[in-house]
């Protein structure tokens, strides 16, 4: 080419006229758009880069520990030691890695690879499988600053080692975390409950309250569940700034400290506690034996002072084991209790709806006596048995005979009051219950009966600080068209005033009608809780006696017209209200007494230096369990024991009721338990007086 030779473009106009527009057009582009991000959207994306600048830490807090009256503790939070490695801390060299691996593997038993993480597998610290070396990749991915957990619940020995070779294990440390105990385990257990996860179904209202799901624990059952809102504390919070490792590097905002639930004294005595359980199962025990099979399996044991409802014991029998459930609940135990017949998860003390038996029969003698349909000293003949004409209208044409039988064979001929009720006979309150020819010729009816029952603690939740809590039962033949399709009858009554048929009652308010008896009239409303305390043991609450009504003073019974007027009873009520009379309180405290010097209780509590009063019941049954065991013979149906008694006669300061499921006769099994525990009792109460008196 000539050196003088001109340069010619080449390239046509229009080309470069194109070009040049598109790098306009690429230029106005990246303009708008940076003109979109930092003026228009700014305020979004500031938000955001502040959101991922700025992090909330949440501080979990301690849980109140749970006392007994004697402040033995009953639930308490120890430590436990965790192995974590925070992968930031971690080697770069990644032979030295896998040597710390290696180390904490052989220390841990946890392998070095197993399982990726995967959606179908995913990492929950202390629970899935995975090997060390995913667990680390897993939390480098997520937060690499944050520490992840490879193995939970160590033994003190090993985390102690750890800890003294931490420095030779760069990123490798023990978490201490805190988790329940419960120093008396399965004696308790139907009263603390336990602690579990909180559930998908209330992760929401508890992440409004700063819970963190997947690391707190709420309450499952119990005092635990009840008290949950007092005992939980309140998480504290940090907010800090982190660079886009997750490094923290400084609070933006002071830290907010947690603050600590709150801890409660309960009523119940341990040693008290002790004691009942262990009579409890030493009876069934030589009852089975005696058999010869496992026969009695179940049973409720409680103990309460009538004059402030305080409960001092409460067995629910079998338990289970809530140390089981401390870290995690074991889905094996869990199916296992599941599928217990017996249910030991359920608390039967207030939980469990029973046939009552002739403990009910209390009821049936104050409303019999206040009514007037019988009085104190009136005598009223007791065969073997006696027929009735079973009516379901009053206008019945052909009524059905039906017979009604005493527990003695031979009868009891004629007696009075003190002695029917000491005596538990049956035909004496059939015939109180439903009338009986010219010899009572209006018997108290079912109308009445329910609302005398209701007036010693039937029919309702006694208001007991503790999750589900049973009503029972007391019918009414409005319940009964409802419920079973046909009219009441008067057989229906018969039953109910012996508490059989249709009439159901929790444990606990078996016993609430003889502690009211036993208090003069005074309904107590029965609670676990003595005190709330601080974290340093300072009494914030003291709870006083709490008396639902006084039958003797207040007008709390309902006035029925004529027992006979047709209707239900809604239809009979005429508004008004009426007392017991406090002499009638008298007669059935002097009939209680008489069955244990000269009744039912009377072997049971022979040579016991205590002045006792009681009342026995035998309650038949018919539930799934007896039908599967082809148990519910007609006219021979299988029967529960019950006995309920307090002392001192002349100043009760205790009330007991036993129950034993399947247990057949209340005095000879339920009474030597209620005998011995009352016993316990008084020993207790001499060895702390001698303690305080030396």
């Amino acid at each position: 080419m000539n050196g003088n030779a001109k340069l010619t473009n080449q390239l046509q106009g229009w080309r470069i006229l194109v070009f040049g527009i598109a790098i306009i057009a690429v230029f106005l582009i990246f303009t708008g758009r940076l003109f979109s991000l930092q003026i228009l959207e700014r305020p979004e994306w500031l938000l955001q880069a502040e959101e991922n600048r700025i992090s909330e830490i949440n501080i979990s807090t301690q849980r109140g520990i749970i006392f007994d009256r004697n402040d033995y503790i009953l639930a308490r939070n120890i430590p436990s030691y965790n192995v974590v490695i925070t992968p930031a801390d971690l080697p770069d060299d990644l032979g030295a890695t896998q040597e710390i691996y290696r180390q904490v593997s052989q220390m841990v038993n946890v392998p070095i690879n197993l399982n990726e993480v995967t959606d179908e597998n995913p990492f929950v610290p202390c629970r899935s499988e995975h090997g060390i070396t995913q667990i680390v990749e897993y939390g480098e991915t997520t937060a690499p600053f944050t520490p992840v957990r490879i193995k939970c619940n160590i033994d003190r020995t090993t985390a102690m080692i750890i800890n003294e070779e931490a420095v030779d294990l760069p990123g490798v440390s023990i978490e201490i975390e805190s988790v329940r105990d419960y120093p008396t385990g399965s004696l308790t257990a139907g009263i603390i409950g336990f602690l579990g996860p909180i559930s998908a179904a209330e992760e929401a209202y508890y992440l409004e309250r700063n819970f963190v799901p997947n690391r707190d624990k709420v309450g499952y059952a119990g005092v635990e569940r009840y008290f949950q809102s007092i005992l939980s504390g309140r998480n504290g919070r940090r907010l800090v700034e982190v660079d886009v490792g997750g490094q923290i590097k400084r609070d933006v905002v002071p830290p907010v400290d947690p603050s600590p639930g709150l801890n409660l004294r309960l009523t119940i005595d341990s040693r008290l506690q002790n004691a009942a359980e262990s009579i409890l199962v030493r009876e069934l025990d030589e009852w089975n034996a005696y058999y010869g099979e496992m026969r009695m399996n179940s049973g409720v044991v409680i103990a309460l002072n009538p004059k402030t409802g305080e409960i001092m014991a409460m067995v629910s029998y079998p338990s289970y084991e809530n140390n089981r459930m401390a870290r995690q609940i074991p889905q094996y135990y869990f199916e296992q209790l599941s599928e217990d017949e017996r249910n030991p998860m359920l608390n039967h003390a207030v939980g469990d709806e029973l046939n009552a038996g002739s403990v009910f029969k209390l009821v049936t003698a104050v409303g019999a006596l206040n009514e007037g349909v019988v009085a104190p000293d009136q005598i009223i003949d007791a065969p073997p048995l006696i027929v009735i004409e079973e009516k379901f209208s009053a206008n019945v044409i052909n009524p059905r005979p039906r017979e009604f039988v005493d527990w003695n064979d031979a009868g009891f001929g004629e007696i009075a009051f003190v002695d029917g009720l000491a005596n538990s006979s049956n035909v004496y309150f059939y015939k109180l219950g439903g009338g009986y020819e010219d010899e009572i010729p209006d018997g108290l009816g079912i109308c009445r009966l329910g609302t005398y029952a209701r007036a010693l603690g039937y029919g309702n939740s006694p208001g007991i600080e503790l999750p589900l809590v049973e009503d029972g039962l007391i019918p009414d033949p409005t319940w009964k068209r409802i419920n079973q399709g046909e009219n009441w009858s008067s057989g229906d009554t018969y039953l109910a005033s012996v508490g059989q048929g249709f009439i159901i009652a929790t444990p606990i308010q078996v016993l609430l009608s003889a502690a009211t008896i036993a208090n003069d009239g005074v309904l107590m409303r029965p609670t676990i809780l003595r005190e709330i305390l601080d974290s340093d043991g300072n009494v914030i609450k003291s709870f006083l006696p709490d008396p639902v009504w006084d039958i003797t003073s207040e007008p709390v019974l309902d006035v029925f017209e004529e027992p006979s007027s047709p209707g239900g009873c809604e239809s009979k009520l005429t508004g008004e209200k009426k007392s017991v009379e406090p002499w009638v309180i008298e007669k059935v405290q002097e009939g209680m007494r008489q069955a244990v010097l000269d009744g039912t209780l009377t072997d049971r509590f022979e040579n016991v230096n205590i002045s006792v009063a009681g009342k026995t019941g035998t309650a038949e049954y018919c539930d799934k369990y007896a039908n599967e065991k082809n148990l519910c013979i007609p006219g021979n149906w299988p029967t529960h024991a019950w006995t309920t008694a307090y002392a001192p006669y002349e100043d009760p300061e205790i009330a007991v009721v036993a129950f034993v499921y399947n247990g057949g006769e209340g005095a000879s099994v339920a009474g030597p338990i209620v005998r011995q525990l009352l016993e316990a009792y008084f020993e207790i109460k001499a060895g702390d007086s001698a303690a305080q008196n030396p």
